[in-house]
């Protein structure tokens, strides 16, 4: 009777390894959007600069 009470918290924790997995490449997909959509606006006014200068 133990012995099956044990089991019942010995799961399968994949799935688990999975979710954080995929949260941690949810946090990093949010990063790398985040850096890619402010340096795209600073080398948008830099080209902007150069051309108006141009």
């Amino acid at each position: 009777m133990i012995r099956a009470s044990l089991q019942k918290f010995n799961v399968d924790r994949r799935a688990v390894t999975a979710i954080e997995y995929a949260l941690i490449a949810a946090l990093i997909a949010v990063v790398i959007i985040a850096a890619v959509t402010t340096l795209g606006k600073n080398v948008s006014t830099t080209f902007n600069s150069v051309a108006s200068e141009l």
